[in-house]
């Protein structure tokens, strides 16, 4: 045994729980059991480690703890006895337990807790718990439900695992492109979930931990890559992204001194090696007009991700690549059009190529009706207004997504790019009229321009 601060055990349930888990669950097929005995194994840490000190192998210590209370706990119930011999068989080694067989384990505990015969919402809530070992009274809190309705909701998620046979496996051929893009999702909600203006960061960071695991795990699918990288850029604003009394602050405010320029240079070695990686025959690929720009198309996380890529590599928001991006988000709408998407591609389109252009692809999205009175819509259109010029409808405008907004972080910021746009209005307003009041005085002196000449 060794001294060790006491924040090792922190810092090794958070490796080791998820590990924990998922070996348990592949041997004993028991998913409560499981999650049991991992945190059983936590407890016994806790009690252990300030009398005995820490461990050699932190992780090791308490994977023997659970598998042995599991082994009990199996024989107490007079179980199969071929899964008590599948228990009892768990090398007790001192080893970390990095091995491959472990690795796969985890990968099955993803794909399992992201099937598609779960809803979208017990899938991340499941993720969370079991893979994250985020507590479920937190669970409950992010998602504003009380603690019992979230451990309900969780029991249900393994139940349906369980009275549908859902394999704990991770598909092969053609069912693994099926499924991947599912589990991705998930993630990606998951880092929405914390990045959002009122979400919870740690969320966004177990994503980006997640993100790192499948990359290793699966290290020839490109959009696990590409989904890492998005993550990065995104997280690397995250210091800049309010001001010193908390409220959010728009990408033209922001202190890009104050970016995370490790994250990013990690993000864009990742794109780096996507473009350099062999792509299938048929795989498209999106040129400027001056054929010098090449943006490898592969899916929707890459496209993101080099659009996330523009703005962090660009000194100011006038000097970003616009028609770039503009175009990277033609190609997104292609494969993947959602509002936000479109959204973000009217305003892509009116910096590349004039507001009146934007206001066009807005008015396209806007067509089937989804976005109507869509707080996001209506930001967008006062933003492309006051590009125009018109600040006074471009503050009724954003006054009315602020009625609508989800948040009240969001809504304190529209009403704030509500005030910004009447005193531009207002200083329109004295300045004409300093110019009325010139002219007048001219007039009224005989110095007219023709006469100036």
């Amino acid at each position: 045994m060794t001294t060790r601060p006491a924040t090792t055990l922190e810092s090794v349930a958070a490796e080791a729980y998820p590990r924990i888990v998922a070996t348990l669950i592949r041997v004993t097929g028991d998913w409560t059991l499981a999650e049991d005995c991992a945190q059983e194994a936590m407890v016994s840490a806790v009690q252990r480690w300030p009398r005995d000190g820490v461990p050699g192998n932190p992780g090791g210590w308490l994977m023997t703890v659970a598998r042995n209370r599991a082994i009990d706990t199996l024989r107490r119930a007079s179980v199969e006895r071929r899964k008590l011999e599948e228990v009892a068989a768990l090398a007790e080694t001192t080893d970390p337990v990095i091995e491959e067989d472990v690795l796969d384990d985890r990968l099955r505990l993803i794909f399992t807790c992201c099937h598609p015969a779960l809803a979208l919402e017990a899938r991340v809530a499941l993720t969370l718990r079991t893979i994250c070992g985020v507590p479920t009274a937190d669970l409950a809190r992010a998602f504003l439900v009380t603690e019992s309705t979230m451990t309900r909701r969780l029991t249900r998620a393994k139940s349906k695992i369980t009275a549908a046979r859902i394999p704990y496996r991770v598909p092969r051929g053609p069912a693994l492109g099926e499924r991947l893009p599912g589990v991705l999702s998930v993630l990606y909600l998951l880092f929405t979930q914390g990045y959002n203006a009122d979400g919870e960061p740690a969320f966004a960071e177990e994503a980006i931990r997640l993100a790192r695991l499948l990359r290793r795990l699966m290290p020839g699918q490109d959009e696990v890559a590409a989904l890492l990288a998005l993550f990065l850029l995104q997280r690397s604003r995250h210091a800049a992204r309010r001001d010193a009394g908390g409220e959010l602050l728009p990408l033209d405010r922001q202190d890009r001194s104050v970016w995370d320029r490790e994250a990013i240079a990690e993000a864009l070695a990742i794109l780096a090696a996507l473009e350099g990686a062999d792509r299938p025959e048929d795989s498209r690929r999106l040129n400027a007009p001056d054929g010098r720009d090449r943006v490898a198309v592969c899916g929707p996380y890459e496209l993101q991700a080099r659009i996330a890529a523009c703005h962090a590599t660009a000194p100011s928001v006038a000097g970003t690549d616009w028609a770039r991006i503009a175009r990277c988000y033609d190609e997104l709408a292609r494969i993947r059009s959602t509002p936000v998407v479109e959204l973000n591609r009217a305003v892509a389109h009116g910096y590349a190529h004039g507001p009146r252009a934007g206001l066009a692809v807005l008015a396209g999205a806007r067509a089937g009706g989804e976005l109507d009175g869509h707080p996001l819509a209506l930001a967008t259109e006062a933003d492309l207004t006051g590009k125009l010029g018109d600040h006074d409808r471009a503050a009724d405008l954003f006054r009315q997504a602020a009625a609508v907004a989800h948040t009240d972080t969001e809504r304190r910021a529209l009403l704030a790019r509500a005030a910004d746009s009447a005193a531009d209005s207002a200083a329109d307003s004295a300045a004409d009229s300093a110019a009325d009041s010139a002219a007048e005085g001219r007039r009224r002196g005989g110095g007219g321009a023709a006469e100036g000449r």
